[in-house]
């Protein structure tokens, strides 16, 4: 049994790459949903400015199902990439509604 310690010390550093691999995709995820936000606090602005109502349904409609095939292509559960979407849209509608008050 002399390989049972070296097989813990390998699970433990293949562990160690996932939980890397991770912390820089959480990073990833982060920077790009500011960028994202930034993008949509413009367009909520923009829509402020010009008497645009805060919501687009046609669009958020069109995005889900632009996600939804996204999530099946990239192998990930369509039904989760279109409840975090429609989380975003959510926040992105509240902030909308923010700038026109």
């Amino acid at each position: 049994m002399t390989d049972a310690p070296n097989d813990v010390t390998r699970a433990a550093q293949i562990l160690k790459e996932h939980r890397e691999s991770i912390d820089r995709l959480d990073a990833i995820l982060v920077y790009t949903l500011g960028e994202r936000f930034k993008h949509t606090q413009a367009v909520g602005k923009l829509k402020a400015d010009h008497d645009l109502p805060p919501s687009d349904p046609a669009r958020e409609e069109h995005q889900i199902a632009r996600l939804e095939d996204l999530a099946k292509r990239a192998d990930l559960d369509p039904d989760f990439a279109k409840k975090f979407l429609n989380f975003i849209i959510q926040e992105v509608i509240r902030h909308h509604k923010e700038h026109q008050a």
